[in-house]
């Protein structure tokens, strides 16, 4: 129970904004409506990766091909399997093409609650409660964040286009999100892409952990809609600032406001909005 984290076991990437996979994308034909003008273009792939936990197989999500131990931490830690990164003892990957495998060991205690969940997943890039049996999974009791205060105004300048660097994948084919991380002097410090909003804030923050990153002071960003399971994600990481280039939902902005989060969203064309937890009074 004790067992520390094996950085060591899993490879860590030292990039701050790694390239894509070959396995990423690919170069696929098309042609107009009138059959003429062939041309082509590169698409982001995506594959099955079904999670066993301790043998016990637990979710199979769609998710780009790249930074899987990232993502593997990051959802263990997000979904609430363990409750930080010395529950996990380690993660194997196996398989090749559309269908991949993750080995997970864990800590006995993190797998007795798992089982008592009696939770199957079959995520999708569209939905991060997929299998959740009952709304007290989809709404759990979480801790309330100590608070932090707001990112200076400075560090949101120019946001949209300095996270270019670290959207590889998405400048060559699209169809992916991206989650960023930046410290605690304003720096754009990593980023992952996916298929899924959520699967690309799980590869941050298994990014973060894996790397012995601290996030004190520091905000995650994310490039899609912000909604509740993303809320969820950076509260179990206990990262204490979100950025969203979209809106958040109705619900992501109550439970931000309740658990002591920073929520700021970043219009295209308008100054930050800071809907929490400053306030918190207002409808």
């Amino acid at each position: 129970m004790n067992a520390k984290h094996p950085a060591s076991a899993v490879p860590v990437s030292t990039s701050a904004a790694p390239l894509a996979s070959p396995t990423a994308s690919q170069t696929y034909s098309y042609c107009s409506l009138s059959l003429d003008e062939p041309g082509s273009t590169p698409l982001a792939e995506e594959v099955a990766l079904a999670i066993a936990y301790n043998g016990i197989s637990q979710a199979v999500m769609l998710v780009t091909p790249t930074d899987l131990e990232d993502f593997v931490t990051g959802f263990s830690i997000g979904s609430g399997i363990v409750a930080g990164a010395d529950e996990i003892y380690d993660i194997k990957l196996s398989g090749a093409g559309s269908a991949r495998h993750a080995e997970v060991q864990i800590a006995n205690r993190a797998f007795w609650n798992l089982k008592t969940q009696r939770r199957q997943l079959a995520g999708s890039s569209g939905c991060g409660l997929c299998g959740v049996e009952a709304v007290e999974q989809a709404l759990p009791d979480l801790a309330v964040l100590p608070g932090a205060a707001l990112p200076p105004a400075q560090w949101l300048e120019g946001l949209r286009q300095r996270i270019g660097v670290f959207q590889p994948l998405g400048q060559r084919s699209g169809a992916v999100h991206a989650a960023l991380f930046m410290d605690a002097t304003g720096t754009l410090l990593l980023g992952r892409e996916d298929i899924g909003r959520h699967n690309a804030l799980d590869k941050v923050i298994g990014a973060l952990v894996r790397q012995n990153i601290d996030s004190t002071g520091g905000l995650a960003i994310v490039t899609s809609r912000c909604s509740l399971e993303l809320i969820q994600k950076v509260l179990r990481a206990g990262i204490q600032t979100l950025v969203s280039l979209s809106s958040p939902t109705g619900l992501a902005l109550q439970w931000a406001r309740r658990h002591n989060l920073n929520l700021i969203h970043l219009p295209q064309h308008s100054a930050p909005r800071v809907y929490s937890p400053a306030l918190e009074n207002q409808a």
